[in-house]
């Protein structure tokens, strides 16, 4: 995919377009700056983060909450996985992560080196795929950042092909954003780089066809890259890039010892690309219409139905539907064709959406990515859980905790990896990491059989002590971790530990293998 070219970030207020949206803006800024802060930040934070007004703050975040796209935790706003939709959107219309990464994860156990993939958008390069190695020195790049272009080893490759007009907003960045304060995955420029320098790196980068990195984001940081070509085009569909450090390579190592191997997958890449039938159209997200006006209903005035109602708009687009027209948006979301085409125009000036006037249609840019995928990439099943799981203990007033399976045999184990406590004074007192016998645990029963829905010990492991736990499954259907009650015998009968607990129990697991679902679609969640 070429690099974008929509106008520069720093769009004027007397740009934005007469039938934008406007509680749609202000919502993409309040998510942008969540994104930016690591994905918690308190509404007073947001309030001065964003400029607005705390009773429009509040509003945003109160219906981003009923979304399930953040949670408000006292005073504190938190994006949730569910919001990775978003991103998902973007990355499953785009097809590269779905084709490309088994390759790109290969060629990264193969040179034990961190591998990545990069798109263009606008003037900088976003990761649509991260292959990292875990090291004390490990790469901190997530999928969705957005780099500078000028400061990495793909940038000079989609520079090659930029136009006058990208080349003109580049040197409009710069002039504004001198020391790179609006790239937050990246340290503040240091050393200056000069205009006509990196024009030259791009020239030279389009003629060899592939480009380095030395040290230009921070001491020690070396990268390789190659672009990785659109079989219909012949333009850049996305970069595959090599990154190591100066303890292990040097640059011109990486281009001596690693280039050819790399130019090698992405020959494999481009044939993959190439004979790819298109995916079939998934079915389009449910229709949100009704359960919009049930929740304004509700709410009240503290639900913005015109942020709800457009942010569906981007869940339209996905798997077979990279290219949209505004009827396809209306009937995939259920929007009425004005509202839709409002919120197409609200998008297309935030840069979130391209339009092809030639076709009519419209596509995600990789900048949706920018709506907290980053921080949401890097999270782990213990943290999906833990909000889930203390909402389970106060609702059946009992401890609750996560354990996944650690090892197999006669004498397997699992693992706590979250919990919740009992309000009560008395209570079960587990700590995260403790190890126990699988067998001889309710947790450990059903990781042990895929295909028992709940076990219930009464006794069994304590005098006293009585346990319910559910497997939890990922996107494959596998059972990875388990969810439990544990109470003391007195509090409840086994009978009434299956009616009254069971299905809080299973509503829980639902709840957390969905938003499990959801971050695991592009990345890979850690158990641990």
């Amino acid at each position: 995919m070429p690099a974008e070219t929509a106008p520069s970030l720093l769009v004027p207020e007397s740009a934005v377009p007469a039938e934008a949206v406007a509680p749609l803006i202000r919502g993409v800024r309040v998510l942008r700056e969540l994104t930016e802060a690591g994905g918690t930040l308190s509404l007073s934070g947001l309030e001065r983060a964003t400029g607005l007004a705390r009773s429009t703050v509040d509003r945003i975040t109160s219906t981003l909450a009923r979304m399930g796209y953040v949670r408000l935790d006292g005073r504190d706003a938190v994006t949730t996985p569910r919001l990775m939709e978003l991103g998902n959107a973007c990355l499953a219309a785009l097809r590269l992560p779905a084709l490309l990464s088994p390759m790109a994860d290969a060629l990264a156990d193969e040179l034990d080196e961190s591998v990545s993939l990069a798109v263009g958008d606008r003037d900088g390069i976003r990761f649509i795929h991260q292959a990292t190695r875990r090291r004390a020195m490990s790469l901190s790049f997530r999928i969705g950042d957005l780099l500078p272009a000028e400061r990495t080893a793909p940038g000079p490759l989609f520079a090659s092909e930029w136009s006058d007009a990208d080349w003109h907003a580049w040197r409009e960045r710069r002039a504004a954003d001198p020391t790179d304060r609006g790239f937050p995955a990246v340290p503040p420029r240091e050393l200056p780089c000069g205009d006509d320098e990196f024009a030259s790196k791009a020239e030279q980068a389009g003629r060899d066809g592939w480009a380095l990195d030395d040290q230009l984001i921070e001491p020690g940081l070396v990268a390789v890259s190659v672009p990785v070509r659109d079989p219909r085009t012949g333009r850049i569909a996305c970069v595959a890039n090599v990154v190591s450090h100066t303890s292990r390579h040097t640059a011109t190592d990486l281009r001596d010892t690693l280039l050819p191997r790399l130019r090698a997958t992405v020959a494999e890449m481009e044939r993959e690309l190439a004979s790819a039938p298109q995916p079939d159209p998934g079915p389009p997200p449910a229709n949100l219409v009704s359960w919009i006006g049930a929740s304004k209903q509700e709410l009240g005035r503290d639900f913005i139905e015109s942020l709800a109602r457009g942010l569906t708009v981007l869940t339209a687009f996905g798997a077979g539907r990279a290219a949209l027209t505004l009827t396809d948006v209306a009937r995939a979301t259920g929007l009425t064709r004005a509202t839709a085409r409002r919120a197409l125009i609200t998008y297309e000036h935030l840069g979130l959406i391209s339009q092809q006037p030639e076709s009519r249609t419209f596509s995600l840019t990789p900048r949706v990515l920018s709506l907290g995928f980053p921080p949401l990439s890097r999270t782990s099943l213990p943290r999906i859980a833990t909000p889930h799981l203390a909402d389970l203990a106060a609702r059946v007033g009992e401890s609750t905790a996560l354990a996944v399976l650690v090892s197999s045999g006669p004498s397997a184990e699992i693992q706590y990896t979250a919990r919740a406590v009992s309000p009560r004074i008395m209570g079960v007192d587990i700590r995260v990491g403790t190890r126990l016998p699988a067998a001889a645990t309710s947790l450990g029963r059903v990781l042990l059989s895929d295909t028992r829905d709940h076990a219930l010990l009464d006794e069994e492991w304590e005098d006293g002590l009585r346990t319910l736990a559910v497997p939890l499954h990922d996107r494959t259907g596998r059972a990875v971790a388990a969810v439990n009650v544990a109470l003391h015998a007195a509090g409840r009968t086994p009978q009434e530990c299956l009616d009254e607990l069971l299905p809080e129990l299973r509503l829980t697991a639902s709840r957390i293998e969905t938003e499990l679902r959801t971050a695991g679609h592009f990345t890979r969640v850690p158990l641990l």
